[in-house]
């Protein structure tokens, strides 16, 4: 490992000296892009990101179930998360579409209420603590809470009942992704659920 390393940082300190490069055209299915330097060939490599995190060290067994529990929750919601951004920007685009506001009022009526019959059976098996998972992982996805989104789509009304609605819970719509304050373990479990780590 450690000689890997050592590499990396000669091929990085080396970098800036390369003066005379010949980029190799023609490649050949199946074998790497390279250049030219000084009648030598040399292999261009793209590697992937990575990402390193202290050693997570659990002081018992309690506190190691709550970190599973996490990741559990994280795999469960994120893709949620990630569906709620796509369908919100699919919708934007769509509504830009429409004629009128009577249009577009229509449209979202008719969406939230789609919505809702087809993520109710999925909502109701989550437990409180993923729905506020959901709820920040939301904020993380849009870069807006889930309060003001249902507010610029639905109107202010709407997002006060909702928000009231998850206020019965314990949960808040306002609530936000903190990923260097309180998410910030969640933060580094989504980084590796998304490079497939874990």
């Amino acid at each position: 490992m450690r000689y890997f390393f050592v590499l990396a940082a000669l091929s990085l300190i080396s970098a800036p000296s390369i003066k005379a490069q010949v980029q190799v055209k023609n490649i050949p299915e199946g074998y790497l892009p390279a250049y030219v330097e000084h009648g030598d060939t040399i292999a261009i490599v793209t590697m992937q990101e990575v990402l390193v995190f202290p050693p997570r060290v659990f002081k018992n067994g309690k506190q190691e179930q709550e970190y599973n529990k996490l990741v559990r929750d994280i795999k469960k919601t994120l893709p949620y998360a990630k569906l709620i951004y796509k369908t919100l920007i699919e919708t934007y685009e769509y509504i830009e579409t429409l004629p009128d506001d009577k249009a577009r009022d229509e449209h979202l009526k008719r969406m939230e209420s789609d919505l809702f019959n087809e993520y109710k059976p999925v909502l109701k098996k989550m437990t409180l603590s993923q729905g506020k998972l959901l709820i920040r992982l939301i904020d993380r996805e849009c870069n807006q809470s889930s309060y003001e989104l249902v507010k610029a789509f639905l109107g202010p009304f709407r997002a006060g009942w909702w928000n009231l609605f998850a206020g019965i819970f314990g949960a808040s719509l306002k609530s936000e992704w903190k990923p260097t304050g309180k998410d910030a373990v969640a933060e580094q479990i989504i980084e590796l659920v998304e490079k497939g780590i874990l």
